[in-house]
């Protein structure tokens, strides 16, 4: 009878046993592992970012200024030009792309003026 109800409860039991290993390395031992064996644009990123420049591509959202003829939004640059987005409307869903040069001020369609400057390259 032991031998029937022991059958029955291993019966019952999931046969599939999924066990997890995880690996804990220290946030140290990554970031060196990653300079080491990183290359080209990876490398240079990792490298600015160690140096403290955490956007290293300047791909952050400036905030608009004032933006008459007079006092542009200044937008930096290593280029000669750059495709910028304006968001017109706070509410807008789309974004107005548009070449910036530098030289002049150029005008977005919502009014707004940009001006491109030169920056430091990375």
């Amino acid at each position: 009878m032991a031998s029937f109800a022991l059958r029955k409860v291993i019966s019952q039991v999931p046969r599939n046993v999924l066990y997890l290993s995880t690996r804990s390395l220290s946030k140290n031992l990554i970031d060196t592992y990653s300079m080491e064996h990183a290359t080209g644009l990876e490398k240079k990123e990792l490298m600015a970012k160690a140096a403290g420049n955490e956007n290293p591509f300047d791909m952050r959202v400036y905030k608009r200024g004032p933006g008459t003829k007079t006092d542009p939004n200044i937008i930096p640059s290593a280029y000669q030009e750059r495709l910028i987005g304006c968001i017109c409307e706070e509410d807008a869903t789309c974004i107005n792309w548009m070449w910036l040069e530098k030289g002049e001020p150029k005008r977005c369609e919502c009014g707004y003026w940009f001006k491109l400057i030169d920056a430091k390259p990375l």
